[in-house]
């Protein structure tokens, strides 16, 4: 699955905000004595995991950006600017052909907002190949599940319910791992020998984070309609929050999870 540029613009300053700054230390200090760095970026979108990270990463980077998307490629190549940085965008069809964009010259791989999308067969394919190269790995912004909605309204718990079933759903990758990613993907690679440095990266949504939450509340009601919530209820629900957003007493925050994931011996 793709997603709009429009809507990758709209979340990076949120995304950004919420990255543990925790496990952006740990990245930090564990590449630090390289002279140089190279990347791959997994879903890489328009390019705001590099955005988030050059600044802590070795001055020289090459960062390799993958995606199937050529729209979002497209403007994500247009980062290459300072001459410390090179990118190189890579359209691949990560369901089919993640081993391949794994190849070659890669000492790092990033990630961000793509485990809960995948399936459990992808995700060990992933532990796997990056075992095998002992790359160390920066998954951000994984949904957890959990969400909370002020104020409170007696059907959020189920429609947070039907968003969860919908995240299990095929997003191209096979049934989604969903919610349950965000504890799976980190313990995989913990039995495979990696350490891992883990912190929450919560959405959070004030008053004034208007545009935002519309989106997120219309995605949900949308994915709520196609797991069988009654019609009506959803509409309900939605004029109910919409009433809170405009009202400009409407918060939420959405459960999301980083992890940094390094071998404990070097290739």
């Amino acid at each position: 699955m793709s997603f709009s540029a429009e809507w990758l613009s709209l979340r990076e300053p949120f995304d950004r905000r919420a990255r543990s700054a925790a496990v952006l230390d740990a990245v930090a200090a564990a590449l630090a004595d390289r002279p140089s760095i190279a990347v791959v970026d997994l879903a890489c979108g328009t390019g705001s995991t590099l955005r988030a990270l050059t600044q802590r990463l070795p001055r020289t980077q090459r960062w390799r950006l993958a995606d199937n998307d050529l729209g979002l490629l497209a403007r994500a190549a247009a980062l290459s600017k300072p001459p410390q940085l090179n990118v190189e965008p890579v359209p691949v069809d990560l369901a089919r052909d993640l081993e391949l964009v794994l190849d070659g010259p890669v000492e790092f791989v990033t990630t961000s907002a793509l485990l809960d999308l995948v399936s459990q067969e992808w995700l060990e394919r992933l532990v796997t190949e990056t075992a095998a190269r002992r790359l160390p790995v920066y998954a951000a912004l994984t949904y957890d599940g959990l969400a909370t909605l002020d104020p409170v309204d007696p059907l959020d718990l189920t429609l947070i319910d039907a968003v969860n079933q919908h995240q299990r759903t095929d997003k191209g990758f096979g049934p989604a791992l969903g919610p349950e990613a965000a504890v799976t993907a980190p313990e995989r690679f913990k039995a495979v020998g990696y350490a891992v440095t883990q912190g929450s990266s919560d959405w959070v949504f004030g008053p004034k984070a208007v545009e935002i939450q519309t989106e997120v509340l219309a995605g949900w009601a949308a994915a709520a309609r196609e797991i069988g919530v009654p019609i009506d209820d959803v509409i309900g629900w939605l004029a109910r929050r919409r009433g809170h957003i405009a009202a400009g007493r409407s918060a939420m925050r959405i459960g999301h999870v980083d992890f940094f994931a390094r071998p404990t011996t070097t290739r």
